[in-house]
């Protein structure tokens, strides 16, 4: 078990340092698929802090990514901000999830399981359209912020750490939360919701807390990514399709784990991101995403990693117990019945 802690341990220092890296080859198109990796890592870690830690499957994190994109942009256009000060908003933007997050969760948490995704879903469009429509928010046309005359080699690369960052913290956030009392609690929660009420957890304020951590996380993302994206508009900042990445990559790597979401960011964000460059259908990375969501939820409902350990785990106790069988046997090479030479051999009883 301490081999096993090692071994993640090593492995995910492995990690950090290749990611603090990139940036430093100075190609600019790696630097940029890193920021979008990066940001839907923190993505699909805060989603599986409310919905893997629950078992609640929420299809409105877009809500919180939107309300951050558009928190930041109103912001920056109105008091004309440019420069390194603009990564100082983005925790304004989680701070707006969060408050959203509130009467989100109060309506949407009052019902279970299936009912609870519809109402996801229905929320969601409702800020969709009010992104839309309303003046504001500059409807269509959307919010453009102001030009960041930073230099072209190495205008990614602050977008690239502070994700980078976000990342980290969702992660060690996460797992901190596993590890209390508060996990427990949502675990409980997602293994029987009555039961752990009746042991006396608040059911209501555990998931909305969990709710709002996680639209916290989402809501910073999003403010991020109006800067480095350069527009607020609705079908971005509200777009249905990233509810349906980050659930996916939550499911592929590992619903409910604490490395299955990592895994399975870094897994498929550099696909979609070469996807949308190879083909010229835009609708086609889509239809793609769509039928491997099927593939992992029918053959792989418990992901990646925790399949591959199941399978590891029976593997070795197979090994265990062919050796332990072969241990109680007769040595090899000699027939069953005869003994080892000075070992003494059965006893008979001799005829009367």
């Amino acid at each position: 078990m301490r081999s096993l802690a090692l071994w993640r341990a090593a492995g995910l220092a492995v990690l950090l340092a290749v990611a603090a890296i990139i940036p430093l080859d100075g190609n600019v198109e790696l630097t940029q698929v890193g920021v979008l990796v990066l940001l839907y890592v923190g993505a699909a870690v805060a989603w599986n802090i409310f919905s893997g830690f629950t078992g609640y499957i929420s299809l409105g994190a877009a809500v919180f990514f939107g309300v951050g994109v558009y928190t930041v942009a109103l912001i920056t256009k109105h008091l004309n901000l440019v420069g390194g000060v603009v990564f100082a908003l983005y925790p304004l933007g989680g701070l707006a999830a969060a408050v959203v997050a509130v009467p989100f969760g109060l309506v949407a948490l009052r019902v279970r399981r299936h009912t609870f995704v519809v109402v996801t879903i229905a929320v969601f469009f409702i800020f969709q359209l009010m992104a839309s429509n309303f003046s504001w928010t500059g409807g269509a046309i959307g919010i453009i912020p102001p030009f960041l005359n930073w230099d072209a080699a190495t205008v990614y690369n602050p977008f690239y750490y502070t994700a980078l960052l976000i990342a980290v913290v969702a992660g060690v956030l996460a797992w901190a939360i596993w590890g209390s009392r508060f996990g427990l609690q949502l675990r409980a929660i997602r293994d029987d919701e009555d039961r752990a009420r009746g042991l006396g957890v608040k059911t209501m304020r555990v998931k909305l807390t969990a709710f709002v951590v996680s639209g916290f996380i989402t809501g910073t993302l999003g403010g991020l990514y109006f800067y480095f994206q350069s527009d607020a508009l609705p079908q971005y900042a509200f777009n249905p399709f990233f509810d349906l990445t980050i659930a996916l990559m939550a499911f592929l790597g590992g619903f409910g784990t604490l490395s299955g979401p990592i895994f399975g960011a870094l897994l498929l964000e550099p696909y979609l991101g070469w996807a949308q460059q190879q083909v010229t259908n835009t609708y086609a990375a889509q239809i793609v995403l769509g039928a491997l969501f099927l593939v992992v939820i029918i053959f792989l409902p418990r992901g990646i990693l925790p399949t591959v350990g199941e399978k590891l785990t029976a593997f070795r106790a197979y090994r265990r117990r062919r050796a332990g069988e072969r241990g109680t046997g007769p040595p090899p090479g000699l027939p069953v019945g005869a003994t080892a030479a000075g070992s003494p051999g059965p006893t008979t009883r001799s005829a009367s």
